[in-house]
């Protein structure tokens, strides 16, 4: 099958540098080749026929080649996508919105579920609706608004973004202003405060739809800093160990392994998803957030768990897209 994995991994194909832009790291971004390289070859070692594409503005006209209407009117491939877009509001939702409009399935979550991941007050929102613990937060503009009953510390970030960015911790009410201003400043979006939850960082994996493959539990060490920055999400040398399967067994894990279902049904994900909690001191679990693209590289917490649970990197990637080729058409992939 043709087999379209999108990326973003340019800026140009844009008619204006217009609107919110992607946030730039400390460092520059990792090569993104090296990322879905492993992908593409995954795919091809199961027969597929591949193409790699940016997710910009000239991807339709690139998949309308690649992959041309059939006959029958049965969509005639596949995107894997990857892409998490170049700039305005909810930019993850722009790749999978272009393929709905144009009939081209694709793995992962729609529109809608990438768009209430995008918004951490919105997806948090819903999971409290659906009895998911989440850390007590406000949303803030200015940083004098009031705290009500939040503990401190605090952790403040943009409400829209991810990877990090923009992660401070506030000790005293004295210094949450000031952390507001910076996320308002410099990301044009509006505060989320929320209280640190002082304990283990724990990731859970899931995959499929109807019926969800928990994969083992994944623990970050946190180190010194007590939380996971940017640095140590994408540099190896700078990673977080990971312990997998993690520490934890009985009725927690079983009491994790159900949040997380929870979270994914309630956030409207499809196909896969990692969820990242907390546990406190008392043992009580609270979900930080959750990711319907989790990273498919070979170090990340996502990947750690599958393989840990049996699969290769390639059988992996190979089991997605099966997943997502069954949700549209009830099949696996022949």
């Amino acid at each position: 099958m043709q087999v379209a994995v999108v990326r973003n991994f340019e800026s140009k194909g844009v008619i204006n540098r217009f609107g919110q832009p992607r946030p730039q790291p400390p460092q520059p971004w990792p090569d993104t080749t090296a990322i879905v390289e492993p992908v593409i070859a995954a795919l091809q070692e199961h027969g597929h026929e591949t193409l790699l594409c940016e997710g910009d503005k000239e991807l339709l006209t690139t998949l309308g080649r690649f992959m041309p209407p059939d006959p029958q009117a049965r969509p005639s491939g596949f995107v894997f996508n990857l892409a998490v877009g170049i700039q305005g509001e909810s930019r993850s939702t722009h790749v999978p919105a272009m393929l709905e409009m144009a009939g081209v399935p694709y793995t992962g979550s729609s529109p809608l579920g990438h768009g209430l991941m995008d918004d951490k007050v919105i997806s948090k929102t819903l999971m409290r609706s659906s009895g998911v613990p989440t850390a007590n937060f406000r949303v803030m503009r200015r940083g004098t608004e009031s705290t009500g009953d939040l503990r401190f510390p605090v952790v403040v970030k943009p409400r829209h973004e991810d990877n990090s960015f923009g992660l401070q911790m506030v000790h005293e009410p004295s210094q949450l202003r000031q952390a507001v201003e910076v996320i308002v400043s410099q990301y044009g979006q509006d505060a989320l405060v929320e209280e640190y939850i002082d304990g283990r960082e724990v990731c859970v994996a899931l995959l499929g739809n109807e019926e969800l493959e928990v994969f083992p539990l994944v623990e970050i060490n946190l180190g010194e800093a007590g939380f996971v920055t940017w640095e140590a999400k994408y540099l190896p040398a700078l990673a977080r160990p990971q312990i997998c399967p993690a520490r934890i067994v009985g009725s927690l894990a079983t009491l994790l392994r159900d949040i997380s279902v929870a979270t994914f049904r309630a956030c409207e994900c499809r196909d896969y998803a990692r969820v990242d909690l907390r546990i406190d001191r008392s043992g009580q679990p609270f979900v930080l957030e959750i990711n319907s693209m989790p990273g498919l590289t070979m170090f990340s917490p996502y990947t750690k768990a599958a393989m840990t649970a049996g699969y290769s990197h390639s059988s992996l990637v190979n089991r997605i897209l099966d997943v997502a080729h069954t949700r549209y058409f009830g099949t696996v992939i022949r």
